[in-house]
């Protein structure tokens, strides 16, 4: 990367998108949006963290619309690829957007970014989950702690934030959106998460572990409100699920070799 992106910004590049990117919005997706006053409440001056479920591309779309409405420009943690997109990179890079690269050191750096935002008044769109769910009906699954982290080192509120039907207009994997008929996209925000607990201690692992959990369960119980459903009572994690299907390949393949090793036995001594 040429130029590495620190949440700066052109006050142009932002201007355009708020005449653009409103309209868009509304011509691809109707809207059943709740809970923006638990953002504005948070006085302008203060940074805060919008904590999101991913299920689609497309939610990125809605909750910039919906962040905005609530009185909030929307900072994204994007893949670092966006920015060197022909176009697409000026875009991000002029309207602030933090790019994200996979190493350990390159996320010190974006943290490092983020906090300074923070401090700064910035509202940080943070997907804990990092990517997409893989759950495969769609729930929250197991996700990172760099909202936790970046909430417990600048003192910011967290909000958390659920939709659903964002899915519906552009699968996950799908590059062909279903703009016709529009679909409806629900989104709700609730009161701040309570991190009183974690406060003033040190940031370990297990620290940032449970804070990241009381984050996504309040997300996880938005979502639920939405759908009508009850959650599982474990969040989907790949790496547990991975594993779990290679045991049980396995195991299919033992109980192979042992039933050929029976079909051979019984051929050998026939009666």
């Amino acid at each position: 990367m040429s130029k590495r992106a620190d949440g700066s910004y052109s006050s142009a590049w932002r201007g355009l998108t708020v005449v653009v990117v409103p309209p868009l919005v509304r011509s691809v997706m109707k809207r059943d949006w709740h809970g923006q006053e638990h953002i504005r409440n948070v006085p302008a001056e203060s940074g805060l963290i919008l904590a999101v479920n991913h299920l689609s591309y497309a939610d990125v779309l809605a909750m910039c619309l919906y962040t905005y409405q609530a009185g909030r420009y929307p900072v994204f943690l994007a893949k670092s690829s966006l920015f060197e997109v022909t176009g697409l990179g000026r875009v991000v890079r002029g309207t602030g957007q933090l790019p994200v690269n996979r190493g350990q050191s390159d996320a010190a750096l974006v943290l490092r970014d983020v906090e300074q935002g923070l401090r700064n008044g910035s509202c940080v769109i943070f997907y804990p989950e990092s990517t997409v769910t893989r759950d495969p009906d769609l729930w929250p699954m197991a996700a990172r702690t760099g909202a936790a982290r970046a909430a417990l080192a600048t003192g910011v509120p967290v909000i958390p934030v659920a939709h659903w039907g964002a899915q519906r207009i552009l699968p996950y994997g799908s590059f062909r959106p279903h703009l016709l008929p529009r679909k409806t996209v629900q989104i709700a925000a609730g009161p701040p998460v309570d991190l009183s607990a974690f406060q003033g201690q040190p940031l370990t692992s297990q620290v940032l572990r449970e804070a990241t959990e009381v984050i996504m369960k309040d997300i996880t119980g938005l979502l639920a409100g939405i759908r009508g459903d009850t959650p599982p009572a474990e969040p989907f994690h790949p790496a547990v699920a991975r594993r779990k299907a290679r045991q049980e390949a396995r195991g299919s393949e033992d109980l192979s070799v042992t039933d050929s090793s029976g079909d051979s036995g019984t051929e050998a001594n026939p009666t």
